[in-house]
């Protein structure tokens, strides 16, 4: 154990590698993601290293710091230097994490995603999206059956009818980000945040930091000297898979992506995750 280093890796399905060629519809973290190949590529001769994937398909950004969180704390030990470093590519800020009332089905018991998808307004969007899978239509269709079991279901529809708004949803992502990073700061363990897609930060062209006093404080707390963007204004992974037209699954990219994300990724990596 004291030998060992802990590769962490948090993200959404992005991360844990739906669609890729090692997919075991959604049973395992694929080892075809951008996530693993820099895991692959950050080892050194003689060491022993494990991946840990921390991520989580369908995870908001609170879910995705909250899984973060408890892998580092699973695997950190403040005597040895046991961590190797945590990668992050962060998601959709209009997803939530809730802890719900205990239910045996619900993650560790007690925590729900939810996302817009889980509601009956975007039953239709969601549909169109999955024609293509018929396993990832069961999936969902499982999901639902769950969902409403749970009484996850109700709440998402009266969260997305009445209370969703980007502002929150954006407020409560970069807090959840922020949070990671003061943790991970302290406790000296190299990271590299990385997105999904720019919405994170934009509106078309309008950076949400500008919509008040708040918000512009709330982002000069980010460190951007620990971020890699796929491009101008924060470009994320998915956006530029689908501007450099990677082949493409459902609603994913698939491997020949992720394999140049980590070329791209990979200087810049290093070099974070080699200074503590």
């Amino acid at each position: 154990m004291s030998n060992t280093k802990f590769f962490i890796a948090g993200g959404c399905s992005f991360t844990f590698g739906h669609e890729l060629s090692d997919d075991t519809n959604g049973k395992t973290p694929s080892k075809h993601s951008w996530a693993h190949g820099l895991f692959e590529k950050t080892q050194y001769p003689g060491g022993v290293y494990e991946y840990v994937s921390a991520a989580y398909p369908g995870s908001g950004n609170s879910g995705i710091a909250r899984r973060v969180f408890n892998a580092v704390s699973q695997y950190y030990d403040e005597n040895i230097n046991c961590i190797s470093g945590v990668v992050v590519m962060w998601s959709f800020n209009s997803r939530y994490d809730w802890a719900m009332p205990r239910h045996r089905e619900l993650e560790n018991t007690r925590w729900a995603t939810i996302s817009p998808w889980d509601t009956d307004m975007n039953a239709k969007e969601r549909h169109n999206s999955l024609a293509g899978s018929e396993v990832q239509l069961e999936q969902w269709k499982r999901r639902q059956e769950l969902m409403t079991e749970t009484g996850v279901k109700p709440f998402a529809e009266s969260i997305y009818r009445h209370a969703a708004n980007e502002y929150h949803e954006t407020y409560l992502s970069w807090k959840s980000i922020i949070w990671l990073q003061n943790i991970l700061q302290k406790k000296r363990i190299p990271f590299v945040f990385t997105l999904a897609d720019n919405s994170l930060f934009y509106k078309d062209f309008d950076h949400h930091k500008d919509q008040d006093r708040f918000m512009k404080a709330l982002h000069k707390e980010i460190d951007l000297t620990k971020w890699f963007s796929f491009g101008d204004r924060m470009m994320g992974f998915n956006q530029w898979a689908l501007m450099e037209n990677y082949s493409r699954g459902t609603t994913h990219p698939l491997d020949e992506a992720h394999q140049d994300a980590v070329k791209l990724m990979l200087p810049q990596v290093k070099k974070i995750l080699e200074t503590r």
